[in-house]
């Protein structure tokens, strides 16, 4: 295994850990694995961090594949609580706002899920890594700047209903969606179209093109997967 030649990591990534922070643990495991002091690697696809689920790293001259590994289809599998919003669309931030459920049942959810497959307009997140001149929307939200983001085309392949709760009023679904799909909009939007609301209060990415959560290396695990490999050792490398 040559890391400076390129490898394409497929890791689970934790709960409450950023993309970033995930690719900075294993970056520093690699290049002390190595003996170098930096070896060159890149994620191909933000998760949020209180997201799981399958993250592709790309090591070495792999990097040049983040544009196309971004551009598979990904699978995700949420959970959303109806009849109330957040700022940020999930647990990050507290309720803003409630709003009535009673009239929301299975029937209703499954006729709603309907217009949102195939090509939609999303407006993103205000609290995401979209870019605002220049500067990342959730830097400009947490300084108490109002942030107005321009809805944009997605593609949602298919939406399933997994389960629905009246009582205590949440259901999960499962996803599948193009580049630039933001579930936790996703959510946002369906709660509007049942006139009440929804955030999520899970979410985990369970495959990006053909790489599948089951296959992935567990963060914690990924000091003794290292060990086991058979790596091509360099004299040294940026």
């Amino acid at each position: 295994m040559d890391f400076n030649e390129g490898v394409v990591i497929a890791i689970d990534k934790p709960y409450r850990m950023s993309s970033f922070g995930a690719l900075a643990h294993i970056r520093y495991l690699i290049s002390r694995k190595l003996g170098v002091k930096r070896v060159k690697t890149g994620h191909a696809g933000t998760l949020d961090p209180l997201a799981t689920g399958v993250l592709l790293l790309c090591t070495g001259k792999a990097t040049k594949l983040i544009e196309q590994l971004q551009a598979h289809t990904k699978e995700y599998v949420a959970t959303l609580k109806l009849g109330a919003t957040t700022a940020s669309f999930d647990k990050e931030h507290t309720v803003n706002r409630t709003f009535p459920t009673r009239h929301i049942t299975r029937q209703l959810v499954e006729e709603t899920l309907k217009n949102f497959t195939g090509d939609i307009m999303q407006v993103p997140p205000a609290f995401s890594a979209c870019k605002v001149d220049g500067k990342r929307a959730y830097l400009l939200m947490r300084k108490g700047n109002n942030v107005e983001l321009k809805a944009k085309q997605v593609r949602v392949d298919e939406l399933e209903l997994l389960s629905f709760n009246p009582q205590q009023m949440t259901m999960a679904i499962r996803v599948v969606c193009g580049k630039g799909t933001y579930i936790r909009s996703l959510a946002r939007d369906i709660g509007y179209a049942l006139e009440s609301g929804a955030f999520l209060t899970s979410l985990r990415r369970t495959r990006v093109g053909e790489y599948k959560v089951e296959d992935c290396i567990s963060f914690d695990d990924f000091p003794d997967w290292l060990d086991r490999q058979d790596i091509q050792k360099v004299d040294s490398h940026t």
